[in-house]
């Protein structure tokens, strides 16, 4: 397993948008500059959603247009229906992704609709960005369990991944929305999606609720998967998963890819003064145990 790996940088939306303390725009621009500087170059920076749904991500327009001026960037916004797919076009988007989840319960949870609803919903944004040039990634959430509806059967994610590629989507990222996968849950999963979508076009975005991420991803590898989801500082959770913690941390997926032998171009150093800046805006420590134990022989080198 000595090839590329692609990591998807989803701390500035995925991450934040999910805790409580909002930051600033000009906050959320310096966190995604300092990413890239770490050598992060696939970042998801925002969502054109409700500002009354989700407060976390207003500004995201602005955001997007002021990182947008870095070359070697792919920015990444989170598109939900044609109006923010409007919104997301005229602040320069050329790369956006539309959500789905493997669970009825989550869905109606979340954007209180059916499966079968919410995919009508972004056929026509999918539709209209593959028309004007844009690049969709398709997210699908629940994919090893459900708050709500418990385990997730692998035919109930085929279901919507079959959709999102079939309908043009560049990349599906299966998303372990509450944590709750085991190394061979996550396997059997890929394996059953990889017969209907190419393993080289599916996305691992598992949580570590449970502390299974880094074990999971390690199993989805093997398969062949080279596409990881991360978030700085293990940053985020889920509002309609009650106990569900952050995403994988970068850092600790950078760790484990390079002790494997695995050249990922990030600066570690630089990676855990991003995460340490952006957790003293939101008030809290970082979850990565990477950026904990870099954090805690820095200091004691200090004295």
């Amino acid at each position: 397993m000595n090839d590329q790996v692609r990591i998807v940088e989803v701390g500035p939306r995925d991450g934040l948008q999910n805790e409580k303390t909002p930051v600033s725009i000009e906050a959320r621009v310096a966190f995604i500059e300092a990413l890239l500087g770490a050598g992060l170059h696939t970042v998801e920076v925002g969502a054109f959603v409700s500002p009354k749904a989700i407060p976390q991500m207003v500004g995201s327009d602005e955001v997007l247009r002021r990182v947008s001026r870095y070359p070697g960037g792919e920015f990444h916004v989170l598109v939900p229906n044609e109006r923010g797919y409007e919104a997301a076009r005229a602040a320069g988007a050329k790369v956006i992704a539309v959500f789905g989840s493997a669970s009825e319960g989550f869905s109606r949870a979340n954007i209180n609709c059916s499966v079968a609803e919410s995919v009508e919903r972004f056929k026509p944004v999918v539709a209209r960005a593959r028309a004007d040039g844009v690049k969709v990634r398709g997210y699908i959430s629940c994919v090893l369990g459900c708050p709500y509806d418990g385990e997730i059967k692998p035919q109930a994610v085929i279901d919507v991944a079959k959709v999102l590629w079939d309908l043009g989507c560049y990349e599906v990222s299966l998303g372990d929305t509450i944590g709750v996968g085991t190394p061979r849950r996550a396997r059997e999963l890929l394996r059953a999606v990889a017969g209907h979508v190419p393993i080289a076009h599916l996305a691992m975005h598992f949580h570590d609720t449970y502390g299974q991420a880094l074990a999971n991803l390690y199993a989805g590898m093997e398969e062949g998967a080279r596409v990881i989801d991360s978030a700085a500082g293990g940053l985020g959770g889920c509002p309609y998963a009650p106990g569900a913690t952050g995403n994988v941390a970068t850092e600790d997926v950078v760790y484990m890819l390079e002790g494997m032998g695995i050249a990922t171009g990030v600066d570690m150093t630089k990676l855990v003064q991003a995460t340490n800046e952006i957790s003293k805006l939101i008030g809290r420590s970082p979850v990565s145990r990477v950026a904990a134990a870099l954090n805690a022989k820095r200091s004691a080198n200090k004295r």
